[in-house]
C-alpha cells in the first residue's frame, strides 16, 4: 500500500535538524521569491510536506496557509488521475517504476532535470483550474535535497482562449468553405500564439544588499545570456540590462527602491530585456525584498518572464483583422456573415484581445468584458461581476454596467459616435469610427469602434467592439514630430547639462576630459576649450587621489560621494563631492567616465553649525528638565498648602451641619454655601493638578480590562441624584454585558462622570440625556447625547481650550473650564479619542472611542457600595486612636469627628518623635499619621513603628494634604494601611477607621512586612 511521505513517525530527528538549519539559511531568499501575489509558490521539505504556502497560492487555491502547512503534499491538491498518468509516463520514459503521488511531481527535479509541466489544481471549494508548474529542487551545501519549490501560474485564461478559438475555427470551416485560405492564415497565427503561450516560465535573479547578483536560475541564464558563475558579484544593472521599448532609453530597475524601502515593485510597461549577445525580449516582472530572520532587508529578488510571445500574439491578431478587412469583393458577403458569427461568440469570453460591450437602445451598457473595463481604466478589481443573461466566468467588466456608454466618449467626439449610430440605423450595416474616449481617471485614449445592431432576448441592442489604437495614434503623432524632436533633442540635452547645479564632465578611460558644463568652468576658472583634452587630475589639490578616483570608477563601475578639493587658476579651493559612473555607447563599449562634482563647502559649514546647535539643544533640554522638576515640586507643595486650610473649613462645616442642636435655617443656608464653595475649590485644585501632571507627561495609568456594565452602573448611581434635582431624565440604553474596554478604571469613571455631569448641568429644564454603547472587534464607542441649548460651530472649535467656559462665566452653573481638557487628554492617554457634534437649539453629542479588550480577566463580581454606619457593640472595650498632627485645627476636627464613637479615646502628638514614644507607651489600636511633620516625616515615623515588634501590628492610616497620585502610590507602597487625603470626607474617614479597628482586633500582622519597609 502506498504511504504518504509526510508521516511524521518516519522522520529522523538528526536529519530533520540538519534540513531545518539549511532551510533557515535559504529562508530569506525563498520568502522574498514567494512574496509575489501573481504566482502560487509552494515549498516542501524533502518528503513533500508543504512548508511554505505564499499569498499567490492562497489566492489561487482558496486555502489559508494554516490549512496546509505541515499537513499535506502538493499531490493532495492536484488531479489524482493526472498524477497517476504522469507517474505512468515517467515510468515508461525512465524504465523504472515511479509511484503515483508527490514522487511523480518532483521526479525530474530530484535528478537535476529542468521540469515545467501542466496539470490541474483542485481548489479548497472543489473547483478546478489548469496550471503551468515549474519545479526546482532545493539543496543544502552538501548538494543534498532538502525540499522542493513548485511555482505555478493560472493557465485558465489561455485554455479558455484556445478552446473558444478552436470553436470559432470549426464554425468558420462549416459555414464558409470559400474562406479556407483566410482560415489557414488564422490557424497558423493561432498556432504561433499557442506555441508562445505554452512556453510560459519564470526567470529569477537574486541580489545582495549592495545590488550585486547572487543567483540566476536556468531560465534567467537563458534570457540574459549570463551564466551563474559569470554573473555572481556583478551589479544587477549590468546583468539585467533593460530599456523602454518605445524610447529605447535605459529603464529603471526597481532593485534600488526595493532595497531602500523594503517594498515590492514592478517594471513599467513596454520594457525590453537586452541579453548579453544583443538579443532582445519583452518582459514583465516584479521585485521583492529578501529579509533575514530579524526582518532586515539583505537583498532583493527579480522574478520576470518573457512576454514577447504575448506581444506577438496581440500583433498577430491585429494583422489578422487587417487581412480580413482587405479581402476581395467576392468574399465580402462571407466576411459579413463571419463577422456576425464572431460578434455572437466573442462576448462569451472576457479575455478576448478587444473590448466588447452590449449597449441598450437607450445607450445604457448592459454587458462588458474585462478588456473593455481595463481599456477604460476600471481594472479587473473594479469590474468583477456577472452580466445579464451570461454564464459563469463572463461579464467581468460589470464596473461599466448600468452606465451610459456616451459618458466615456470625449465631448468633442460625441458627434462622431452619434453620426455612426445614425448611419447604422439608416443602413442596418455595421459601422466603424475612430474617436477619443475617457478613462476613469479622466485621461484620453484613442479607440476604434465597430458597431453592429443585434437582438438580445428579442430586445434590440448594439454590439460594440473596442480596439485600443492609442499607440498607433501616438506613433502617427510621433512621426509628425520626429524631425522637430530630433532637432531639439541635442539642444535640450545640452540645456539639462548646463542647468545642473553640479559641475559635470566626461573623461576618456585614461582620465582626459572630453566635455564639461558651465559649472565646471566656474569651478576651475577655465574655459571649456581650455579644459577639454587636459587631464582630469590637474584641477585638484591632490592629483593622485583624483586619478585614483577615475581608476576606482573603472573597476567598480560607480563611485558615490567621493570628496576632493578643486582649485581654480586663481588658487581658490572648493571642497566637492564627486559621484561618477562608467559611460558606454549603445553597443556596450566603454567610452569613459561621467563625473558630477557638487560644491559641499556650505554643507560642511552647516554640519558644523548643526553640531553646535545640538550642543545648545542638549543644554536647553537640561534646563527644561530642571524647570519641569521645579514645576512638579511647586505643584506638590501648593497642593499640600491649599488642602490643609480646606481640611479645617470643610471638616468643621460638615460637623456644624450634622451637629446637635441642628443649625437654624439661615445658618444651614450659610453652611451650605461654605461647603459648596469649599468642594468647588477642591475640585478646581484637583483639575489643575490633573492637567499639570498630564502635561508634564508623568501621569501613571493602570490599564486593564474594564467591564462597561460595572462602570456604567457606578456612574449611573453617582449622577442619579444630580439628575433628579434638575428634573433631567437619564436613559442608559442596554448593551452587551460582555464588553470590556482597555483602560484605567478610575480615570475612565472620571471621564464619564465629567461628561454626564456636563450633560445634566447644561441641559434644558426637564431635558433628557441618552447614553448608548456600540462595539466593533477593535473599538468600543460610548455616546452621551443631551437635549441642551447646543453650541455654534465657532464655539465648538474652542471647546477643549483650558479655562475657556465658552461664555458661561456669567451663568448660574459653576465650572473651571478645565474638565473637558483633562477628559480629552485622559482619553487619548488610554489610546482612545473624543469627538463632539452640536446643533443650536437641539443639543450636543459627545462620542468617546476606546480600545476594546477581547480577553478580559475573570470578574470577581460587582462591588456594591454601602452607606457608612457606625456600629457599636454593647459593652465593647475602649479603643485608642493616636493622631500625630502638628496643625491644631486638624486635631480639633478629628477630635470632634470621633465624638460619635462613644468607646474611643484620642491621643495626640505634635511631631513624629513624640508620636513614636506615645505609640510604644500606650500601644493604641489605630494610628492616624500626617506626612509633613516637624523633625521626622510621617513616612519615617511609620517605618520605625513597623520595625519595632511591639508596634508593628498597629495599622497606620496616612492623612495628608499631599494628594498627588504619585504621593498616594508611594504611601501605600511604603506600608500605610490606608492613605486618606485632606480635606477629610467624614464617611470615607469613618469607613477607614472601622476597617483599621477590625484589623487591629483580629490580631493580624501586615503581609510582606520586611519587603514593604525596605
Amino acid at each position: 500500500m502506498f504511504e504518504k511521505t509526510h508521516n511524521p513517525a518516519i522522520h529522523n530527528p538528526a536529519t530533520d535538524a540538519r534540513y531545518q538549519e539549511a532551510l533557515l539559511k535559504t529562508g530569506a531568499l525563498q520568502n522574498a521569491i514567494l512574496n509575489s501575489a501573481n504566482f502560487s509558490s509552494i515549498a516542501t521539505d524533502e518528503k513533500g510536506v508543504i512548508q511554505i504556502f505564499n499569498v499567490g497560492a492562497e489566492r489561487m487555491l482558496g486555502y489559508a496557509a494554516a490549512d496546509v502547512l505541515n499537513k499535506i503534499t502538493p499531490a493532495d491538491i492536484s488531479d489524482p488521475q493526472e498524477v497517476i498518468a504522469r507517474a505512468a509516463a515517467l515510468s515508461e520514459e525512465f524504465s523504472m517504476p515511479i509511484m503515483p503521488g508527490f514522487e511523480a511531481l518532483v521526479f525530474k527535479a530530484s535528478r537535476g532535470i529542468e521540469d515545467i509541466y501542466e496539470l490541474t489544481y483542485i481548489r479548497k471549494d472543489g473547483s478546478r483550474f489548469p496550471a503551468v508548474v515549474s519545479v526546482t529542487a532545493l539543496r543544502d551545501a552538501q548538494d543534498a535535497i532538502i525540499g522542493y519549490l513548485l511555482i505555478g501560474t493560472d493557465n485558465t485564461a489561455r485554455k479558455q482562449v484556445e478552446a473558444e478559438k478552436q470553436r470559432l475555427l470549426e464554425i468558420q470551416e462549416e459555414t464558409h468553405k470559400q474562406l479556407q485560405q483566410t482560415n489557414a492564415t488564422l490557424q497558423v497565427s493561432e498556432e504561433r500564439l499557442a506555441v508562445t503561450l505554452n512556453s510560459i516560465g519564470d526567470a529569477v535573479i537574486a541580489t545582495d544588499a549592495e545590488a550585486r547578483v547572487t543567483l540566476l536560475n536556468p531560465l534567467a541564464e537563458q534570457l540574459t545570456g549570463w551564466t551563474q558563475a559569470e554573473a555572481t558579484g556583478c551589479p544587477v544593472d549590468e546583468v539585467f540590462h533593460i530599456i523602454n521599448k518605445e524610447t529605447r532609453q535605459p529603464a529603471t530597475i526597481p532593485v534600488a527602491e526595493t532595497l531602500e524601502k523594503g517594498t515590492v515593485h514592478g517594471l513599467a510597461n513596454h520594457t525590453v530585456l537586452i541579453a548579453r549577445d544583443g538579443s532582445e525580449c519583452d518582459i514583465a516582472d516584479s521585485c521583492a525584498p529578501i529579509r533575514d530572520r530579524d526582518g532586515l532587508v539583505v537583498g532583493a529578488v527579480l522574478v520576470f518572464r518573457n512576454v514577447t510571445g504575448e506581444y506577438a500574439a496581440q500583433y498577430a491578431l491585429s494583422e489578422q483583422r487587417i487581412e480580413l478587412k482587405i479581402q476581395n469583393e467576392e468574399l465580402r458577403a462571407s466576411q459579413e456573415a463571419l463577422r456576425i458569427t464572431q460578434a455572437r461568440y466573442f462576448d462569451l469570453y472576457d479575455l478576448a484581445p478587444v473590448g466588447y460591450v452590449t449597449v441598450s437602445e437607450a445607450g445604457v451598457i448592459l454587458e462588458a468584458n474585462l478588456t473593455s473595463a481595463t481599456l477604460l481604466g476600471m481594472g479587473a478589481g473594479m469590474g468583477m461581476g456577472m452580466g445579464m443573461g451570461m454564464g459563469m466566468g463572463m461579464g467581468m467588466g460589470m464596473g461599466l454596467s448600468r452606465q451610459k456608454f456616451s459618458r466615456f466618449i470625449f465631448n468633442a467626439d460625441q458627434d462622431i459616435y452619434y453620426l455612426c449610430r445614425k448611419q447604422l440605423d439608416a443602413t442596418g450595416k455595421p459601422q466603424e469610427c475612430e474617436l477619443r474616449m475617457l478613462k476613469s481617471d479622466g485621461t484620453q485614449i484613442w479607440v476604434q469602434l465597430s458597431i453592429t445592431a443585434a437582438l438580445d432576448n428579442d430586445e434590440p441592442v448594439l454590439r460594440i467592439v473596442m480596439i485600443d489604437i492609442d499607440a498607433r495614434k501616438q506613433i502617427e503623432e510621433e512621426q509628425r514630430k520626429f524631425e522637430q524632436r530630433l532637432h531639439d533633442q541635442q539642444f535640450y540635452t545640452r540645456s539639462l547639462i548646463e542647468s545642473n547645479i553640479d559641475a559635470l564632465m566626461t573623461t576618456d578611460p585614461v582620465g582626459i576630459i572630453t566635455d564639461v558644463n558651465k559649472q565646471m568652468e566656474a569651478l576651475t576658472g577655465c574655459a571649456r576649450d581650455e579644459l577639454i583634452d587636459t587631464p582630469f587630475k590637474n584641477y585638484f589639490t591632490d592629483p593622485e587621489r583624483a586619478e585614483a578616483a577615475i581608476n576606482w570608477v573603472l573597476s567598480e563601475k560607480r563611485v558615490r560621494n567621493h570628496e576632493l578639493t578643486a582649485r581654480d587658476r586663481g588658487g581658490k579651493e572648493t571642497v566637492v563631492s564627486c559621484n561618477a559612473a562608467t559611460l558606454y555607447d549603445r553597443d556596450g563599449k566603454l567610452q569613459g567616465v561621467f563625473v558630477a562634482a557638487r560644491d559641499v563647502t556650505e554643507r560642511i559649514f552647516l554640519e558644523k553649525l548643526l553640531l553646535d546647535n545640538n550642543a545648545a539643544l542638549q543644554s536647553a533640554k537640561a534646563v527644561a528638565e530642571k524647570a519641569s522638576l521645579a514645576k512638579s515640586t511647586f505643584l506638590s507643595s501648593m497642593s499640600h498648602e491649599l488642602r490643609t486650610p480646606l481640611n479645617a473649613i470643610l471638616g468643621f462645616a460638615q460637623l456644624l451641619e450634622a451637629g446637635v442642636p441642628p443649625p437654624t435655617d439661615a445658618q444651614a443656608v450659610r453652611l451650605h454655601q461654605i461647603t459648596k464653595a469649599g468642594w468647588y475649590l477642591l475640585e478646581l485644585i484637583n483639575e489643575i493638578l490633573d492637567l499639570a501632571v498630564i502635561e508634564s507627561g508623568k501621569l501613571s495609568l493602570s490599564r486593564e480590562a474594564v467591564s462597561l456594565v460595572e462602570v456604567m452602573h457606578e456612574c449611573h448611581a453617582m449622577i442619579e441624584s444630580q439628575a433628579q434635582q434638575r428634573g433631567i431624565h437619564v436613559d442608559f440604553l442596554p448593551f452587551d454585558n460582555t464588553w470590556y474596554a482597555n483602560a484605567d478604571r478610575t480615570r475612565l469613571k472620571q471621564v464619564l462622570i465629567n461628561l454626564l455631569s456636563n450633560a445634566i448641568k447644561y441641559n434644558r429644564e426637564h431635558g433628557t440625556v441618552e447614553v448608548k454603547c456600540t462595539c466593533t472587534p477593535e473599538r468600543i464607542r460610548i455616546s452621551i447625547k443631551d437635549s441642551g441649548a447646543g453650541l455654534p460651530p465657532e464655539k465648538l472649535l474652542q471647546l477643549f481650550q483650558p479655562f475657556n467656559r465658552l461664555g458661561q462665566e456669567a451663568g448660574t452653573e459653576e465650572g473651571t473650564g478645565i474638565g473637558l481638557v483633562v477628559t480629552k487628554q485622559l482619553i487619548e492617554l488610554m489610546g482612545g479619542s473624543i469627538s463632539v457634534e452640536s446643533t443650536v437649539g437641539v443639543g450636543s453629542e459627545f462620542v468617546v472611542e476606546l480600545i476594546r479588550d477581547i480577553t478580559p480577566p475573570f470578574a470577581a463580581g460587582n462591588a456594591v457600595p454601602v452607606e457608612f454606619a457606625t456600629q457599636v457593640e454593647e459593652n465593647a472595650a475602649l479603643r485608642t486612636l493616636l493622631y500625630v498632627e502638628d496643625n491644631p485645627a486638624n486635631l480639633m476636627l478629628v477630635e470632634q469627628i470621633i465624638e460619635v464613637h462613644p468607646r474611643m479615646r484620642l491621643l495626640s502628638a505634635r511631631d513624629g518623635n513624640l508620636g513614636i514614644t506615645l505609640a510604644r507607651t500606650h500601644l493604641p489600636d489605630v494610628i492616624l499619621m500626617d506626612i509633613n511633620l516637624p523633625g521626622i516625616s510621617g513616612i519615617e515615623a511609620m517605618k520605625i513603628l513597623r520595625k519595632d515588634p511591639a508596634t508593628s501590628h498597629i495599622p497606620v492610616i496616612a492623612l495628608s494634604a499631599n494628594a498627588m497620585s504619585r504621593d498616594i502610590e508611594k504611601g501605600l507602597e511604603t506600608g500605610f494601611f490606608r492613605y486618606l487625603t485632606k480635606p477629610i470626607k467624614i464617611n470615607e474617614f469613618m469607613n477607614a477607621m472601622d476597617e483599621a479597628l477590625k484589623f487591629s482586633k483580629s490580631g493580624s500582622t501586615y503581609p510582606n512586612q520586611t519587603e514593604k519597609i525596605s
